[in-house]
C-alpha cells in the first residue's frame, strides 16, 4: 500500500544579487554617477524582494529596518543605514514606485508628521494593478457581476488570481483607477462594500 503524503509548495528562497554581498553596497558612495546607479541597483532590489515576499508596505522606523533582513546583510554583518533607505524609498517615489502611507513625504515625518515611517512599496502600482484586476474580470466573465471586495481578496473564486490577499488599501486605489475610467463601480459601506464590473 502506498502512503500519501500531503506537500505543501512553498516559494523559493529569494535570491539576493551579487551586490548584497559586497560590504561598499551598503555605503553611501560619494562619486553622483555610481551613487546613482547604487540607488537604482537598491531600488530594483526593494521591488524584487517585496513581490517576491508580496509585502506592500514597510515600516522604516529605525529599529524594524535595521533588522529587516532586506536592509541587513547577517552573513557580512552590514547594514543600510536609516537615512540611506529613506533615500531609496524616496528614489522609488519619485519613479512613481512608492508613496508615503497618508501621503506625507519623508521630512514631514521628520517634523511630526504622520505616515513617515510606514510606505507603499509598489512592486505593481495601483494602475497596473487595475489593469491585472481588469484582465481577471474579462477572462472570468465577471463583466455584470457584483463582488464584495472581500470575495475579491479572500474569496474562492479569485483564488489563484495574483491579486488574491492583496492589501485591502491597494484594492481600493486600484478599484478607484477602474471607477475613474468608466469601470466600475463601488457601492456599500465601509464594512462590506461592493463593486459592480462594466
Amino acid at each position: 500500500m502506498q502512503s500519501q503524503t500531503t506537500t505543501t509548495t512553498t516559494p523559493p528562497p529569494f535570491q539576493f544579487p551579487r551586490e548584497y554581498s559586497f560590504p561598499p553596497f551598503f555605503t553611501r558612495q560619494h562619486n553622483l554617477t555610481t551613487h546613482h546607479a547604487q540607488l537604482t541597483k537598491w531600488a530594483s532590489l526593494v521591488l524584487s524582494y517585496c513581490r517576491h515576499h508580496r509585502l506592500y508596505k514597510l515600516t522604516l522606523s529605525d529599529s524594524s529596518a535595521s533588522q529587516f533582513p532586506l536592509f541587513y546583510n547577517a552573513k557580512i554583518n552590514r547594514r543600510l543605514g536609516i537615512s540611506d533607505i529613506r533615500e531609496v524609498v524616496e528614489f522609488l517615489r519619485r519613479d512613481g514606485r512608492a508613496e508615503w502611507v497618508g501621503g506625507s513625504d519623508s521630512n514631514n515625518k521628520e517634523d511630526g508628521g504622520e505616515g513617515g515611517d510606514v510606505v507603499w512599496i509598489y512592486w505593481r502600482t495601483p494602475e497596473e494593478w487595475a489593469a491585472v484586476i481588469e484582465g481577471w474580470v474579462e477572462s472570468t466573465a465577471q463583466r455584470g457581476s457584483v463582488l464584495t471586495l472581500y470575495e475579491l481578496r479572500e474569496g474562492d473564486g479569485a483564488r489563484g488570481a495574483e491579486f488574491h490577499g492583496i492589501e485591502p488599501e491597494l484594492l481600493q486605489k486600484a478599484l478607484g483607477v477602474l471607477v475613474k475610467r468608466g469601470k466600475a463601480q463601488i457601492f456599500g459601506n465601509e464594512d462590506s462594500q461592493g463593486v459592480k464590473f462594466f
